[in-house]
């Protein structure tokens, strides 16, 4: 069964650094389209933040709220998506999904997402 597999949240203090991994399982992160959306506290909309198409023309999308901030890259050999996030501020605390789905594009748009991981915690606060 393809799955999503995220970890790296955790409690940070403002201006501290994370590094978000999503793993893919049964399926080859290589060949997708993968894109990380968060949704912060009290919000119903997943915001897309980053996004990275296929290997052989790869192409990088980021909200204009993370640009300079958060770097998204994989590693094929690991089978793994990166988001590199710097400089947190409390507005990142978020829940931080990666997503995939044969159709999505960068940006991404959570209503092409048909494969979600469960997420992963991020908390900004001092």
């Amino acid at each position: 069964q393809v799955q999503l597999v995220e970890s790296g949240g955790d409690p940070v203090q403002p201006g501290g650094s994370l590094r978000l991994s999503c793993f893919g399982t049964e399926f080859s992160l290589s060949y997708y389209t993968i894109a990380w959306f968060r949704q912060s506290p009290g919000k119903v909309r997943r915001e897309g933040v980053a996004c990275i198409t296929t290997i052989g023309d790869t192409q990088t999308t980021y909200a204009d709220s993370v640009k300079g901030r958060f770097t998204i890259s994989r590693d094929t050999q690991k089978n793994v998506v990166y988001l590199q996030i710097k400089a947190l501020e409390p507005e990142d605390t978020a829940v931080y999904y990666c997503a995939t789905s044969s159709w999505l594009e960068c940006p991404p748009v959570s209503e092409t997402v048909t494969v979600w991981g469960k997420g992963t915690s991020v908390t900004v606060s001092s």
